[in-house]
């Protein structure tokens, strides 16, 4: 039987990213008597989608107490929470620094992570942060604005084969706080705009003009919301 507050985070930013830290500070705001455990890669493996080991052992190296950096991938370390915790109620993995909206989804370790608990039948949300050109992230902020989704999020039942994607807004400690919507994912392509020169093959599309479907992921998070979508693997 999994505890709902046993909860494990994990990321693709690796252990010692910021991101990781603040999604620790609003699990332990959001929820009232947790026990978190952090189980991430030793390493960044940003964009390794879900690649897993399928040949030698993993290293799991214990930092400290329920903090272990794992010599695996973002998928991996959903495997060795799920061993490490039995009865993990959750997986949460982020809070990524830049977005995975739309097509993302595909490529991105983070949403990866969230996607093996799914399969393990972990309930999980994949947790990132949008960044505008030239932008840093306030990570206090972020942490902040996790709160209310988890607040959110963790009250709703998800089916076998869901997880949620959630993707932060870059938007300024100054604007109104952003507003929290559920919609689909965009279906458009990442900018696939280009250029072969010398024999070199190089993307020369801009992540923040790709295209995007209205009402879905991309065009809500750029416009400055909280995107939610639930993401269903069958």
């Amino acid at each position: 039987m999994n505890n709902p507050n046993n909860i494990a985070l994990t990321n693709d930013d690796g252990i010692d990213a910021p991101g990781i830290q603040a999604l620790y500070q609003a699990v332990d705001v959001a929820v009232a008597g947790s026990s978190i455990g952090i189980v991430a890669p030793n390493q960044h493996l940003s964009g390794c989608s879900h690649q897993i080991n399928r040949g030698g052992a993993i290293s799991v190296e214990q930092r400290a107490k329920q903090r272990y950096a794992i010599g695996g991938t973002p998928a991996d370390c959903a495997r060795v929470a799920h061993h490490l915790y039995p009865q993990l109620g959750w997986v949460l993995s982020g809070i990524n620094d830049g977005g995975n909206l739309g097509a993302d989804i595909y490529v991105s370790g983070t949403v990866a992570a969230a996607r093996e608990a799914t399969l393990l039948r972990i309930p999980a949300i994949a947790i990132s942060h949008y960044k505008s050109r030239n932008a840093s992230i306030d990570w206090d902020l972020a942490s902040r604005r996790v709160v209310r989704v988890l607040k959110v999020l963790m009250e709703r039942s998800l089916k076998p084969g869901q997880f949620w994607n959630v993707n932060l807004p870059s938007i300024s400690a100054s604007a109104p706080e952003p507003d929290i919507i559920f919609c689909p994912v965009c279906t458009q392509p990442l900018p696939t705009a280009s250029n072969l020169d010398g024999g070199k093959f190089r993307y020369t599309g801009t992540y923040q003009d790709r295209p995007r479907d209205s009402g879905a992921d991309v065009d809500v998070c750029f416009a400055g919301n909280i995107s939610i979508s639930q993401i269903s693997l069958w």
